[in-house]
Parts: structure tokens; C-alpha cells; sequence
């Protein structure tokens, strides 16, 4: 009895959709898909076919495409091959025995592309067809689109590293700067001291000058008295 109800994860969602479109490309039903994906994961064929339609399904809808189309290349590939055989009066070939003989015509770029899932960047599926030179150049476009996102990731480790570079710098600039603030501050309160004392000595000076003017002159006479001069 199948009972895992637990969360699916990316390889079940994989497994599911790589054995549908194989299905899809095979000409058989998603319901026997879904019973063979069960049967691998031990849940029930409705589980999977739920799971497929509300949230494996729209991520590859080109990969559908895809395999649709190669049914219908697979198809007329053997209606031309039991036409042949049926004017030459020997018996149809069935498509089991096409299978055995010849090889299904699959792509390898095709294969590839099924496993990508749905992108804005091609065109819709119904109303356009997809040639193998689309899936090419969609593929080239990927290759070329990883070799653009690893030289932007490149460049903005460049920038990283710069714009650390940088504030360090910034760092060491405004240490500078502080430093020399303080020393700033230090000689201008110097100076301010300088100009103090040097405003206290101009005063001195002429105090002392004033004084040396105003203070009386003496001279002894020749008793030995002391008299004034006039000024």
C-alpha cells in the first residue's frame, strides 16, 4: 500500500517530469506515467498527477512541446515506414519493431532542452514551431548568458574588494584628520597663551616706564642735605 505523504523534493520532481515527457515522446498516457512514478516512489498515481499538474507542469511546457513534436515525427516516421513496406506486399511494421530496428529520433540538444525549464525567451509553443536550430541557439544564448553572469559576478568582486579598500582608506583619512584637529586646538590654545603673556609684558613695560618718570630725582648739597631737582 502506498502511504508517503511527505514533502516532494527537486529529484522526485524530476523523476516525475523526465518520465512524462518520455511518455509524452513515446506516445503513452500521463496516467501510466503517473502509476510508474508511484510505483518508484511509493505514493499513489493521483498524488503524482496532482503534484504534475499544480506545480511540475508549468515549468516545462517547452520541454512538452518538444516531446510532442517528436511523437508526431516518431509517427509519421513510421507511417512512411509501413507505407513502404505495405507496396512492397510484406507485412506492416509495427511500432515495437521500429523501436527495436531503428532509433528513436531524438536530439541530444532536444533531450537537453526537456530538462530546462519554461522560458520567457521563447516563443510560444502553440502557435510557433520549434526546430532543433531554436533549441541550439537557445542553449548557445544559456551558455552565453553563464559566461555574462560569472563576469558580473567577477566585477562586483572586484568592486567588493575596492569599495573595502576604500573605507579603510576613509578610516585612516579621518584618524588623520581627528589627530590633526587635536593639534590644531593644541596650538591655538598656545598661541592664545603666547598673546596672554605678551599683552601682560607690553603692560608691565610701560608701567614700569610710567613710574621711572613720575619718581622724584635727589641730590646732596654741600652740608650734606638732600634736595629735590626740578623736572
Amino acid at each position: 500500500m502506498k502511504v508517503r505523504q511527505d514533502a516532494w523534493s527537486h529529484e522526485d520532481d524530476l523523476l516525475l517530469a523526465e518520465t512524462v515527457l518520455r511518455y509524452i515522446r513515446e506516445g503513452g498516457t500521463q496516467l501510466a506515467a503517473f502509476d510508474e512514478v508511484g510505483d518508484k516512489l511509493n505514493r499513489t498515481s493521483a498524488a503524482c498527477g496532482f503534484r504534475w499538474n499544480a506545480e511540475v507542469r508549468n515549468n516545462y511546457e517547452q520541454a512538452i512541446a518538444i516531446a510532442k513534436k517528436q511523437r508526431k515525427e516518431r509517427k509519421r516516421a513510421l507511417e512512411r515506414m509501413n507505407k513502404d513496406k505495405g507496396t512492397s506486399q510484406e507485412k506492416p511494421v509495427s511500432q515495437e519493431a521500429f523501436v527495436e530496428e531503428t532509433p528513436a529520433p531524438v536530439y541530444i540538444e532536444e533531450v537537453s532542452a526537456e530538462l530546462i525549464p519554461s522560458s520567457k525567451s521563447f516563443s510560444n509553443p502553440i502557435n510557433n514551431s520549434i526546430t532543433l536550430e531554436d533549441c541550439i541557439s537557445f542553449l548557445s544564448s544559456l551558455r552565453h548568458n553563464d559566461f555574462l553572469s560569472n563576469q558580473l559576478e567577477m566585477e562586483n568582486n572586484r568592486l567588493h574588494r575596492e569599495n573595502e579598500s576604500l573605507k579603510q582608506q576613509t578610516k585612516e583619512l579621518e584618524k588623520r584628520l581627528e589627530k590633526l584637529s587635536d593639534q590644531q586646538t593644541i596650538i591655538q590654545e598656545d598661541y592664545q597663551a603666547l598673546v596672554q603673556i605678551m599683552d601682560r609684558a607690553r603692560r608691565l613695560v610701560m608701567f614700569e616706564d610710567t613710574e621711572d618718570r613720575n619718581s622724584p630725582t635727589f641730590r646732596m648739597d654741600k652740608n650734606g642735605n638732600l634736595e629735590q631737582l626740578a623736572k
